[in-house]
């Protein structure tokens, strides 16, 4: 009877499924993968505060530079700083300016950052210079220093001086070429009554 009763129940069946390890290891495999986009997202996040940071101080450098060649005077060659308020946030900056070999040119130096950062960490560092015009506004070109009676084509023009010494391309005495060159209109040049 126990034989008999032991085949008239019915065989029992495998189920298909996960285990408890399986599982593990899956959530395991998610969590990384969460971890590393968390990380993209954060560093994105960071690149474009510091891109933002960096923009606006290397605005407030160009102000500063913008500032000094608006001014009557040059700067003085020296090393200045002072904060301003910027974008809801206050920033330090230092102008240094320096003078280069030629004597009417200044370098300007400006370097930013945060108020509240450390003295050698600066977010920008914007280069200009400040120069005193050597010339006339639109007052063609300006003559080079050239040797006198030095060869054509460098500086000293066909090597005439003029009546001031002062070596000028084409031998007028300091006169203004013509107006109208014959390269330029087509017809020879008027004669000059003085060479008459």
């Amino acid at each position: 009877m126990t034989s008999s009763a032991a085949e008239s129940r019915p065989a029992r069946r495998s189920t298909s499924g996960f285990t408890l390890i399986e599982v593990l290891a899956a959530l395991v495999i998610v969590a990384l993968g969460m971890l590393g986009v968390i990380q993209a997202v954060t560093q994105t996040a960071r690149n474009g505060t510091y891109l933002r940071e960096k923009t606006l101080a290397h605005w407030i450098a160009m102000n500063v530079i913008t500032e000094r060649r608006l001014m009557n005077a040059p700067p003085d060659v020296a090393e200045t700083s002072d904060e301003v308020e910027f974008a809801g946030r206050r920033w330090r900056w230092t102008l240094r300016v320096t003078q280069t070999q030629v004597d009417s040119l200044r370098r300007m130096d400006v370097s930013v950052r945060p108020a509240e950062a450390a003295e050698g960490r600066s977010l920008a560092t914007v280069t200009g210079f400040y120069g005193t015009a050597i010339g006339q506004a639109g007052g063609g070109t300006l003559a080079w220093a050239g040797s006198p009676g030095g060869d054509p084509g460098e500086g000293g023009g066909d090597g005439n001086t003029g009546a001031d010494g002062s070596g000028d391309d084409n031998g007028s005495g300091g006169r203004q070429p013509p107006a109208n060159p014959p390269e330029e209109s087509g017809r020879p040049p008027a004669p000059d009554p003085e060479e008459e």
